[in-house]
């Protein structure tokens, strides 16, 4: 889920393929508000909740027991930044792993979402007065200080070669997720990138084999890019062309193995200070 209001539909997919099991949820700030809002929604074995305040809490072995008795996993929103900072090298991101390649269903909102790629954007350089990254920061110096891009958490396959952002539309984050974008392929790391969308109060439903499809009220963007940025500099304004976009709104499909859809394309071009997305028949607009 993108983050904003929760949807039930989602809480209710993810709960359909937990097996009657147990429902586990992972935070690293907040309560335990999620055990009844989920248990009056699903017939579930059980619902918990462990909150992870900092690194040591994630080092407690019982975390990790717990993660691997789960039939299910939900990660919260809140700070991606913490989530990395106190799970990476634990036993936390062990379990996890190790749930992924049990094929565990794991469903996640808002910075709960921005930890499932191969690709993060971790805002681990955040300081507490920040406001969040902008897309015009970033379009206007894609190695701004804020734009931080950290190797995956969890490996889940699906995911590989890709990069999520959240609270998309109403954010508007565009322009923000194509600079991860340019960065991962002016890096050398690969030689296409992926990138994932996905609008407040709406989810996106990913099966192992890659079909997926769009509830809620927003819409879910895919981005795909196989050429290196045409400027991507420090202090410099970002110039990427080429980049292909599908948007899929409520009730559309689109597959994450073969990247296409049915609904939306279109072709981005960044220039300095502006994103241009272009339609089949050649109409130019600014999207959000």
């Amino acid at each position: 889920m993108g983050g904003g209001t929760d949807l039930d539909e989602a809480f209710q997919w993810l709960c359909d393929r937990a097996d009657n099991g147990d429902l586990l949820v992972l935070r690293a700030s907040g309560d335990d508000a999620y055990n009844p809002y989920i248990n009056g929604l699903c017939k579930l074995n059980s619902v918990a909740t462990i909150v992870t305040p900092d690194r040591e809490a994630a080092l407690e072995p019982l975390v990790a027991a717990k993660i691997r008795e789960a039939s299910a996993i939900f990660i919260s929103g809140g700070d991606q930044a913490k989530y990395i900072r106190y799970w990476r090298g634990t036993p936390v991101e062990t379990a996890l792993r190790e749930a992924v390649r049990r094929g565990i269903p794991i469903g996640s909102t808002s910075a709960g979402l921005a930890v499932l790629g191969e690709y993060i954007y971790s805002a681990e350089n955040d300081r507490p007065d920040d406001k969040d990254l902008s897309s015009d920061e970033a379009l206007a110096d894609p190695f701004y200080r804020q734009v931080i891009i950290s190797p995956d958490l969890l490996g889940i396959p699906i995911l590989r070669g890709i990069i999520t952002d959240t609270h998309f539309d109403t954010r508007k984050r565009e322009g923000r997720l194509l600079a991860f974008m340019a960065r991962i392929l002016a890096s050398g790391q690969t030689s296409r990138i992926r990138g994932i969308g996905v609008d407040e109060k709406t989810a996106l439903f990913v099966d192992p084999d890659g079909a997926a499809k769009v509830v809620g009220k927003g819409e879910v963007d895919f981005f795909e890019a196989e050429k290196k940025p045409e400027a991507c500099e420090p202090g410099k304004p970002l110039n990427f062309s080429g980049v292909r976009e599908e948007r899929v709104s409520h009730g559309g499909s689109f597959n994450l193995k073969s990247w296409h859809g049915n609904d939306r394309t279109y072709t981005i071009s960044v220039f300095p200070s502006r994103v241009i997305a272009t339609t089949p028949a050649g109409f130019d607009q600014l999207p959000n």
